[in-house]
């Protein structure tokens, strides 16, 4: 990286001179990290139009029909290598900049691409708040995306929907997301190791491993590694992930405190249904709760814009205004949030069918979220709930309790 940055000074004389609104081509063929890239090029230009590619004719189509203010290109591509839009781009333009993101990262390949003019190199994987301040250090903007000081809750909204999004909880919910995705490589050992200076954490996992549902004897569970042993690593982590996600207490006015707490109240009892039907159909239940717990974050996000709205203007939100901007912003928030913390496309689906599943949807999994979704609701007599649990195999009964098949035969 240091090879180049010298290649990308002239970047800052460049873009001062540009308007806000910039055009951006993007040459990935991956799907979620070209979505990646899209959050980070918003966020880094409010505003930006973006055209994202996955072949590279199609690239270079894109720019010989309307070049672009900045291009960003993988290297290996389905059709060809992205130093043919370099190319192409370089014969008909010298000034704008253009970042290589691969995943090569040896001296050759490097050079090579440098030989093309490129600006910039980035090497896979990245970190996103990492190529969020690189953006913005090579390439300023005139807006301060962090800053919320725009005078209208709109604005603030469509602010939050192009920058990175911190949700103000006792713990960072990027970084147990980062161990989820590594939780067959954790044990116990290793979990209290990684946590035994996070007082929250040590406090939520013994009062989880002493509470009714794990207790194994009269002797209370006293340390951090004990209680992670008891609840196991999965759903360690997952009431890990439950504790960065309460806000209640971070949101000073009342009103949203109590929406914040209501709205994870929602989601916890999603993830207890969802974990519950799992097990009923013999599934792994960890992501399937990790999915519900995710299923507010969209919800969360708004809740802090409108804090921090609250917090400027001196005026506590009404109900009526807080039930319209959640209506409005918290399906856009939510899938802001869902690619800045890198979710996988799996949970993302999952995620997804807590709100909305297609009658020809086939997939189990999703079905369970869905059913999760109307039982949490209180929707088990519903005509949907009931279809839904025929075709997980299990019986609905009166009262929202149901039964799988199995259980029943086997008189369970």
């Amino acid at each position: 990286m240091a090879l180049l940055w010298p290649l990308v000074t002239y970047l800052d004389d460049y873009l001062q001179i540009q308007s806000v609104i910039m055009d951006v081509l993007i040459l990935e063929d991956d799907e979620l990290v070209g979505d990646l890239l899209e959050t980070v090029v918003a966020g880094a230009y409010p505003g930006a139009s973006i055209k994202l590619c996955t072949l590279v004719q199609s690239a270079i189509n894109s720019w010989q029909k309307k070049p672009a203010d900045l291009v960003i290109a993988d290297w290996n591509l389905p059709d060809g290598s992205g130093l043919e839009l370099i190319r192409a781009v370089r014969n008909t333009s010298r000034d704008v900049p253009v970042l290589m993101i691969s995943g090569r990262a040896d001296r050759d390949s490097i050079l090579a691409a440098a030989h093309l003019g490129i600006s910039g190199y980035v090497s896979k994987p990245f970190q996103v708040d990492v190529l969020h301040q690189r953006l913005t250090a090579l390439v300023p903007s005139s807006i301060d995306l962090g800053d919320t000081s725009s005078n209208t809750l709109e604005d603030k909204m469509e602010a939050a929907c192009n920058s990175a999004i911190q949700l103000p909880g006792q713990i960072d919910t990027g970084e147990i997301l980062a161990l989820i995705e590594k939780r067959d490589e954790l044990d116990a050992i290793a979990l209290a190791e990684h946590w035994k200076k996070e007082p929250s954490l040590s406090a939520k996992m013994l009062d989880v491993a002493n509470s009714a549902s794990f207790r194994r004897s009269g002797t209370p569970v006293k340390t951090l590694r004990e209680a992670i042993s008891v609840i196991g690593v999965a759903m360690a982590l997952n009431q890990a992930l439950a504790l960065s996600l309460d806000i209640s207490g971070k949101l000073a006015c009342s009103r949203l405190s109590e929406r914040a707490r209501q709205e994870q109240e929602q989601a916890l009892q999603v993830a207890e249904s969802a974990r519950a039907l799992a097990q009923r159909i013999g599934d792994k239940p960890a992501i399937y709760y990790t999915a519900g717990l995710l299923s507010r974050a969209g919800e969360l996000a708004a809740l802090k814009v409108l804090q921090n709205h609250s917090d400027e203007s001196g005026d506590p939100p009404e109900i009526e205004q807080i039930d319209s901007a959640l209506a409005y912003w918290a399906e856009k928030l939510g899938n802001r949030i869902k690619v800045q913390w890198r979710l996988p496309l799996d949970l993302r689906e999952l995620i997804g069918a807590v709100y909305f599943v297609s009658r020809s949807n086939v997939s189990q999994s999703k079905l369970v979220m869905r059913t999760a979704a109307l039982l949490a609701a209180e929707q088990a007599d519903s005509p949907e709930c009931r279809t839904l649990l025929r075709r997980l195999g299990i019986e609905h009964q009166e009262g929202g309790r149901e039964n799988s098949r199995k259980d029943s035969q086997d008189g369970t």
